[in-house]
């Protein structure tokens, strides 16, 4: 159950750095801060990033952090693939084989 906690801590930590985008979109297309378009989408990541810092929180009470860490690498995966489905950003070659390391990485450092 722990590890599923952490788990859900990495992928909102994923969100939210699609959120910070989205809000320098909004903030870039307003341009103000004070927009409430841009003002919403900017709550949003931050109330997502504390909500996910608190679990965390719990998340290290639990386990150490030697084992769990390597599990946010995971968002060096989660983050691009979202950027894609959202912004359209394209993948190169180089990701692909990245996303294998990291994968790769993680497993081992887990099973350790």
């Amino acid at each position: 159950m722990t590890y599923f906690i952490a788990l859900i801590c990495v992928i909102g930590i994923a969100a939210g750095q699609i959120l910070f985008k989205l809000s320098a979109a909004t903030l870039q297309r307003t341009g103000s801060f004070f927009h409430l378009s841009t003002l919403s989408t900017l709550f949003a990541a931050f109330a997502l990033y504390g909500i996910t810092t608190i679990a965390w929180v719990w998340v290290l009470q639990k386990i150490e952090l030697g084992k769990v860490y390597p599990l946010m690498a995971m968002a060096f995966v989660l983050v691009p693939i979202g950027s894609h489905l959202i912004f359209g950003e394209k993948f190169q070659v180089q990701y692909f084989i990245g996303v294998a390391v990291i994968i790769t990485g993680i497993l081992i450092t887990v099973k350790a």
